[in-house]
Formats: C-alpha cells, sequence, structure tokens
C-alpha cells in the first residue's frame, strides 16, 4: 500500500511559477511538495517546441528577479530568447536552487477534495491523489498550472483517421521534425503558427495555412544580445525592473502619453513607424488611448494593414491576412518574417470563412470547396487559456462542490489568488488577475511573494484557514469585467481573453487590465489584516 504523504504546501506545476513558489515557500520553512506532469521542469516551455517557439518579451525582462546574483551571471544570446534557451535557463534555476529534490514528476492530478477540520484533526487539510493512485495530504494547495497548458484540439470530424502525422503546436515530439519534401497544412494563424510558419514554409514542398481570423504581428527585429545593451540594464538591474514594474503591462514599452488623435497624420505615422522598427510588443503602446478609443486604435490598425499589403505581393492574399478586428483584443504577435512567408511559391491560405472546414479526411482536409491532401497536419489551435488546466481536475471545496460547477458562468474569484468555497487554496496568474497581459513571470513573483507573505501571517498568528468572502468576490468579479469594459478589449473581437475559441466556455473577460493597480490592491488587502477573507 502506498504510504500517505504530508505537506504543509502541495504546488501543482514546475513550470516557472511552480518553481518559484517551491523556492520561496521552502525557504520560510514550508514544507512543500511540487506534482508535474512532465518529466522535467520549464512548463509551457517544456511542452512548446515547435519550430520558431521563442519569448515575445525581451530576455532581460523574462527571466527571475528574485536572485541578484543569477540576474547577474545570467546571459542570454538573443534578444528575444529561445524556447531552447529558456528551457536551458529553467534548468539552470533547478540545479542552482536545488529544487529537483522537492519535485514529484511524471505525476498527473486527478483529484484534490478539500476536508473540513473533524475532532481527530488540526485543521482543515487537502487530499490529493495523482494517476499512480498516491495520496497527498496538505494544508495549502498552490495552482502553478499555468495559463497557456491545457492545449485545445477543435472536434474535427474525422480527425482520428487521418493516415499521416498530427502534430500540436503545443504537445511538440521532443525531437527535430524534418519536413522536406512534406505536404503540411496547418490549421491556426495565432502566436505558435505565426513563429512556425516561415521555418516550416523553407522546408516543406507546400505549406498550406487554413485561417478563420487573421491577427495583426508586429517584426521582432530580433539579433544577438548586444553586449553594451545587457552591460548597461545590469549596472542598475533592480532600478530596471522597478520602473518596469510601475508600467501597465510591466514591460519596458516607453509608454508615450500622448492620444493618437492630439497629433497630426504625419507624427503619428512616424510614432508608428519607429515602433514598427523597433519591433515588439512596445507598438501597442505607441499612443495612449490605443486601447480606449477606437478612433484612434483604428490608425493603429490601418498602419499595421498598410504594411502587410506593402510586404505580401498577391494583393488578394494581403486581404485575407489584415485583420478587421480591434488591435490588441487578440494577442498580439511578434514574428520574423512571416508575412514575407506568403510570397514563397509553396505557401498558400484558405479562408475557412469562405470555405469551412467539413472534416479531416484518411488523406488531408475536406473544405466546402475541395480535399487538400497533406503528409503532416498540424493543429495550431491554440489552449484553453487560463482556466483549462485548472478544470481538468476533479477539484472540489467545501460540501464537495466542484470548481467545475462553481464557474459554469465563468472564473469568478478573488484578486484572481482565491475562490469563495475553496479554502487554503492558491492559484498563480490564473483569471482575475493581469497574468497574460503583463511580464509573466514578474506577475508569477508578485502573486508567490503574496502568497508566501499570507501563510507567513497566519502561520504566526497561529490561524489554520483562509477563505475569501462571496461578497469580496463578487466585487472583484465585477472590477475586473468594468475595468475590461473601459477598454476596446473586452468585445473587440473573439479573443481567448475571453473563453471564445472553446465552444460553449462562458464568455467573460478573464484578465485584470493594469499590473501597476493591480498590485497596489493586493498590498492594501494584506496591509488591513486580510480585508475580504474570512480567517479561522
Amino acid at each position: 500500500m502506498t504510504p500517505i504523504q504530508k505537506f504543509d504546501v502541495v504546488v501543482v506545476g514546475a513550470g516557472f511559477a511552480g518553481m518559484y513558489a517551491l523556492h520561496y515557500l521552502r525557504e520560510l520553512g514550508f514544507s512543500v511538495r511540487v506534482l508535474e506532469t512532465a518529466n522535467d521542469v520549464g512548463g509551457t516551455w517544456y511542452w512548446n517546441r515547435y519550430p520558431g517557439a521563442r519569448c515575445d518579451v525581451n530576455s532581460l525582462e523574462y527571466s527571475y528577479q528574485f536572485s541578484k546574483a543569477l540576474q547577474q551571471q545570467w546571459s542570454w544570446s538573443e534578444r528575444y530568447a529561445t524556447q531552447a534557451e529558456i528551457l536551458k535557463y529553467a534548468n539552470h534555476v533547478a540545479d542552482r536552487f536545488d529544487l529537483r529534490r522537492d519535485i514529484q514528476f511524471n505525476t498527473r492530478m486527478l483529484s484534490m477534495h478539500y476536508i473540513a477540520t473533524s475532532s481527530s484533526q488540526k485543521s482543515d487539510t487537502w487530499k490529493i491523489r495523482n494517476d499512480q493512485n498516491e495520496i497527498f495530504y496538505a494544508q495549502f494547495c498552490v495552482m502553478a498550472t499555468g495559463c497557456l497548458s491545457s492545449s485545445n484540439i477543435p472536434n474535427f470530424p474525422g480527425l482520428d483517421d487521418f493516415k499521416g502525422q498530427i502534430l500540436h503546436t503545443a504537445r511538440w515530439p521532443h525531437k527535430e521534425i524534418d519536413f522536406s519534401g512534406k505536404r503540411v497544412g496547418m490549421i491556426g494563424t495565432g502566436s505558435s503558427a505565426i513563429q512556425a510558419t516561415p521555418l516550416i514554409a523553407a522546408q516543406a514542398q507546400s505549406l498550406t495555412i487554413f485561417q478563420r481570423t487573421a491577427s495583426y504581428s508586429i517584426p521582432a527585429h530580433n539579433a544577438p544580445m548586444d553586449p553594451a545593451y545587457e552591460s548597461r540594464i545590469k549596472a542598475d538591474y533592480g532600478g530596471f525592473r522597478a520602473q518596469n514594474s510601475r508600467r501597465y503591462a510591466a514591460l519596458n514599452n516607453k509608454p508615450n502619453p500622448e492620444s493618437a488623435l492630439d497629433v497630426s497624420p504625419a507624427a503619428r505615422e512616424s510614432s508608428y513607424q519607429q515602433r514598427w522598427q523597433e519591433g515588439g510588443l512596445a507598438f501597442l503602446a505607441s499612443f495612449n488611448d490605443l486601447s480606449t478609443s477606437l478612433k484612434a486604435n483604428t490608425t493603429a490598425a490601418e498602419f499595421v494593414r498598410r504594411k502587410i499589403r506593402g510586404i505580401v505581393k498577391d494583393p488578394a492574399v494581403a486581404e485575407l491576412l489584415c485583420p478587421q478586428t480591434i488591435l490588441g483584443c487578440k494577442r498580439l504577435c511578434v514574428d520574423t518574417d512571416y508575412y514575407q512567408s506568403f510570397n514563397r511559391d509553396n505557401v498558400s491560405l484558405v479562408d475557412v470563412n469562405v470555405t469551412a472546414i467539413e472534416a479531416i479526411t484518411t488523406a488531408g482536409v475536406r473544405t466546402e470547396a475541395q480535399e487538400y491532401q497533406f503528409d503532416t497536419l498540424i493543429m495550431a489551435t491554440g489552449f484553453d487559456a487560463m482556466t483549462g488546466a485548472l478544470l481538468s481536475i476533479d477539484i472540489r471545496g467545501r460540501d464537495d462542490r466542484s470548481l467545475q460547477d462553481k464557474w459554469r458562468h465563468g472564473p469568478k474569484n478573488y484578486l484572481g489568488l482565491t475562490v469563495n468555497g475553496f479554502p487554503n487554496f492558491f492559484t498563480i496568474t490564473g483569471p482575475g488577475s493581469p497574468s497574460v497581459l503583463a511580464n509573466m513571470i514578474v506577475a508569477i513573483e508578485q502573486h508567490v511573494e503574496w502568497i508566501g507573505a499570507c501563510l507567513q501571517q497566519l502561520r504566526e498568528n497561529s490561524i489554520s484557514t483562509i477563505e475569501a468572502s462571496s461578497d469580496a468576490e463578487t466585487e472583484w468579479f465585477n472590477l475586473v469585467n468594468a475595468i475590461a469594459y473601459q477598454t476596446l478589449f473586452a468585445d473587440g473581437c473573439n479573443s481567448w481573453y475571453t473563453g471564445a475559441n472553446i465552444p460553449g466556455k462562458p464568455r467573460i473577460f478573464m484578465p485584470y487590465l493594469g499590473y501597476p493597480s493591480y498590485v497596489e490592491k493586493c498590498e492594501q488587502v494584506a496591509s488591513a489584516g486580510y480585508r475580504g477573507f474570512d480567517l479561522s
């Protein structure tokens, strides 16, 4: 019989969130066990190994800041790090801080059930079961399951009939795939497809891309890391980080305080051109009203559309690639030669709004117009974002109520950290927090440190249970949506920010917009004795 294992804290997931949670909580003196599905650390960067996979945040910002020595000693080779280099960094951190001794790999979570205090117990606890039928008990659960870790595969008729190779960008084989001489089909034109397209097109005999909604993409202008720039940043890394954390998305995006509508057309064009030449996500910070004024947003969107028309030689293809949505309401992408790929003779684009996909066949894809034959079919269909990984586990709180039932109308929670009815249960960068609309590692560190300080306070005051009140949760849920609806993003397009890519998922804008104000609210709650929480 497998022995029962007891810990102060069980952390689910060994990506950047789970790794830091382990390190931080262990340093505070808590006994911690991390449970991870994969056979090593890295989370998103362990699984997403598709060609061209790399970060869209500058390397010197997409890294931990908790260790000054680590910051100074680690050097990145490029402006935007590749998946392989980020995974190497994650492994270095795991080794450097001796994390693996408290991580159990190859462990899939099946259930997490809350057990209220009985006469034989000192405090409430969580009973956790994995796919090896092992049982863990923990006073606290910390979910570091990731925002983009539950892959989405649309339910295409005949998917199992395809005789060729099927790949998903989020579950790529841990080996190099040679596309030479292959007829490749790819469904989806989001971030992973935009990164993968140029590399696959350079190898394949043909690449046919099926598009539902065009994405906006800004050139990365990636380059080897500039040693002078790196030295300049590291000379005041703390100041650099502090300045970034006061910005809307916790990024060094140099926000322009001007309105796009208060400058001349020539000045506006010049600003967009400068941001285009600099590359990256900072394009969204060109002016201060791109997220709130449709007229201002249209000026930026039309600039990008003109760029696409200037790059793609076939006017009909260029128009298909020109998004008609709000710039920023879907994830803004960063690319290297994506639009240029459509000038290749071996790349073609299919608009599934005109000729919908009817089925996957033994040979390829059948649309309403024709059947396409492929050797390899790639699903670049994204994720059940922010809630998918959490809801894939049978999580049950008070009165045996499931999280699935609790969130059937949307992911209602408090501070994006806790859920009423689920005591001693925390989520890192989940819905209701800035998460995917901020620098993820900065957001991760803030969450982990808030949770750690909270658990320390509970321990010092002999408090065994913390639970968000229903009223506080409702107020927070309403606030997150009220902020979102002050912008164009909440209903500017069908986005995974709102769950619109998953049939049947509630349409709720999930991220909290504005990292600095979010941090301020978290600090206010803690300093007021954890206002909005029931403590016992």
